[in-house]
């Protein structure tokens, strides 16, 4: 907590993006104020429900705006694949579904943010954390966060997309083995989301994660629905939440996001035209 305290108070307190007003539930009715980065001191959080592809886009945008990602549940794995004395105790909480405590988080991403800090790194985009109104009000007390991405994708397609999980046990490679292919109702649109499938050389190998069970995962969006959504309303009470319906697969929604932000991802425009 300490060492949180002590990095955080570091940043500036001037901010790079403009001021963001209060924006509607979704990126097809309203879009931010112009948003200019000159790609340092970037402070984002992403928040969503377990699976919706919070780490998949906050890497991207990291890589794009020149900040590091910090996943909390990265940092959680680490631990648990550490074997040090919490591992043990660690593995019961996350197999069972339920939130690692408040004070383990922040322990954990304290010593993230000081190991970032003597490798002079400057901002970051959090995901996963905070996912407590208690999180939040910390973090709030010794930062300012620029922009908060809610990102949201109805339940259904969250429960096929955790339950298509696969790692590549050799090479650590993510993929998904589900198809997602919902037809318009009166409620939703039509919804694609084609699998990512892996290379010939990794097909063999994939492993699922362990809480990757439907049980595990209908009570990760329950706690999710009852701990988190408060945080939610906590950011748009503020002024600084951006709530984006995932409308696809990863390339329609990327470029909606970018779209939204009013970003542009040179690299993959290159990569398109080759």
């Amino acid at each position: 907590m300490t060492v949180l305290n002590r990095f955080l108070l570091k940043q500036p307190k001037h901010t790079i993006f403009q001021t963001l007003r209060t924006f509607s539930s979704s990126y097809s009715t309203s879009s931010p104020q112009s948003i200019k980065s000159d790609g340092q001191n970037v402070q984002w959080v992403f928040l969503g429900c377990p699976g919706v592809g919070k780490g998949t886009y906050a890497s991207r945008l990291s890589k794009l705006v020149g900040v590091p990602h910090i996943a909390t549940g990265d940092l959680v794995r680490d631990e648990l694949s550490s074997k040090g004395p919490l591992s043990q105790q660690l593995a019961e909480i996350v197999n069972q579904g339920k939130l690692v405590s408040d004070e383990f988080i922040i322990n954990l991403l304290s010593q993230r943010l000081q190991a970032g800090e003597a490798k002079g790194e400057s901002g970051f985009i959090l995901d996963g954390f905070p996912r407590t109104i208690r999180q939040a009000e910390i973090l709030e007390g010794v930062t300012n966060i620029d922009l908060v991405i809610n990102l949201k994708l109805r339940e259904e397609a969250l429960l096929a997309k955790c339950l298509g999980r696969r790692t590549c046990s050799q090479c650590g490679g993510n993929y998904n083995v589900a198809c997602i292919d919902f037809k318009a109702d009166d409620k939703n649109p039509a919804m694609y989301m084609p699998p990512l499938l892996p290379p010939e050389e990794c097909a063999s190998k994939l492993i699922t994660r362990s809480d990757d069970t439907e049980q595990v995962v209908k009570e990760r969006l329950r706690i999710y629905n009852e701990k988190s959504r408060p945080v939610e309303e906590f950011y748009r009470s503020r002024g600084k939440l951006l709530e984006f319906d995932l409308p696809g697969g990863i390339p329609e929604s990327w470029t909606k996001l970018l779209q939204v932000l009013n970003l542009d991802d040179h690299e993959d425009k290159r990569s398109a035209a080759a």
